[in-house]
């Protein structure tokens, strides 16, 4: 029985672990301000080619974004298979 507990207590710290390393909040913000910064070297905000650099940095911001949502779901799911002994 000690055997269980043991294997049952790795797995539980281990996803412990990789929760508490799981940040989503400091991106964004940094990612905003190198937006503008970036398409500023394009050009004056309101010219086309500021417009078209913000438009693709966004659509690009937006994809990323989705494959962050998957990877979310992707550990859920993994970390409920584990809990639920599949």
């Amino acid at each position: 029985m000690k055997p269980a507990i043991a294997i049952a207590a790795l797995a539980a710290s281990l996803l412990v672990s990789a929760c508490a390393q799981f940040d989503r909040t400091s991106l964004p913000q940094a990612a905003a301000t190198d937006d503008d910064a970036i398409c500023r070297q394009q050009g004056e905000p309101g010219s086309q080619p500021y417009v078209a650099c913000r438009r693709d940095r966004d659509v690009a911001a937006s994809r990323a974004s989705r494959s962050e949502v998957g990877v979310e779901r992707a550990h859920k799911n993994l970390a409920e298979d584990m809990l639920n002994g599949r």
